[in-house]
C-alpha cells in the first residue's frame, strides 16, 4: 500500500485558497483515477485506488493545516507503510506561482501542515510534492497567514490549475514509477516576476 496525501483545511471557506492546493491536486488525482467515493476515517477523508496495479490511499487530513500529521499518522500505522512509500502534497510560498518542486526528503522548510507529518511520523524522509502559490511581502510575516488563506487571484489562476495538473500527474506517476524519473519528467521552474519576493526554499 502506498500513501498519497494532500494537506489543506477542509470547509467551502478555504476550498479555493492558496493553502489548499494539497487537496485541489487530490482531487485532480481522484478524477484520474476515476475515484469519487471518499469515506470518512481517521479525521480524513480517503479513497483508496489502484495505479497502474499498485493499491494506492488517497487522503485528505480534516484535522486542519497545522495537525496533519495526525491524521496521516492513522493511516500509516494501520497499512504499516514504509517512509518512502508515502507521498505529501502541499503549498509553498518560496516557490513562485505555477512551479512544481519534488523532493525525496528534507525539513518542513516552515510548512506548518509539513511540520506537523514529519513530526508525527519521526523522520524527514517522506517524499513530497510542492506547489509553489508566491510570497507575500518580504518580512511581512504578519501578512502571511491571510496570504495562505485568501483565494488565488484571477490572474494567477491559470498559472496556478495548471501547477496542480501537474503535480497530480507527477503523484500518479510515482505510484509505479522511480521517484528519480517522476522528478526529472515534472519538476517545474517558473522564474520570479520583476519586484517578487526573493524567498529561498528551505529543505
Amino acid at each position: 500500500m502506498k500513501l498519497i496525501a494532500g494537506l489543506g483545511n477542509p470547509g467551502k471557506e478555504y476550498a479555493k485558497t492558496r493553502h489548499n492546493c494539497g487537496f485541489m491536486v487530490i482531487d485532480e488525482l481522484a478524477e484520474m483515477c476515476s475515484t469519487v467515493n471518499f469515506t470518512m476515517k481517521w479525521n480524513a477523508l480517503i479513497a483508496p485506488t489502484r495505479i497502474h496495479g499498485e493499491s494506492v490511499l488517497l487522503l485528505k487530513p480534516l484535522t486542519y493545516m497545522n495537525n496533519s500529521g495526525s491524521a496521516v499518522a492513522q493511516a500509516v500505522h494501520y497499512y504499516h507503510i514504509e517512509p518512502g512509500d508515502i507521498l505529501i502534497i502541499h503549498d509553498d510560498m518560496d516557490l513562485p506561482v505555477g512551479s512544481v518542486r519534488i523532493r525525496t526528503k528534507g525539513s518542513a522548510g516552515g510548512q506548518k501542515g509539513m511540520k506537523s507529518v514529519l513530526q508525527a511520523l519521526g523522520t524527514q524522509d517522506i517524499p513530497r510534492i510542492k506547489v509553489g502559490v508566491g510570497h507575500s511581502e518580504r518580512g511581512d510575516h504578519e501578512a502571511v497567514p491571510d496570504w495562505v488563506l485568501s483565494p488565488v487571484p484571477k490572474a494567477e489562476r491559470e498559472e496556478l490549475e495548471t501547477a496542480v495538473r501537474k503535480a497530480a500527474e507527477a503523484a500518479y506517476a510515482w505510484a509505479y514509477e522511480p521517484l528519480d524519473r517522476v522528478m526529472s519528467q515534472y519538476n517545474i521552474k517558473v522564474k520570479k516576476k520583476t519586484g517578487d519576493d526573493e524567498g529561498t526554499e528551505k529543505d
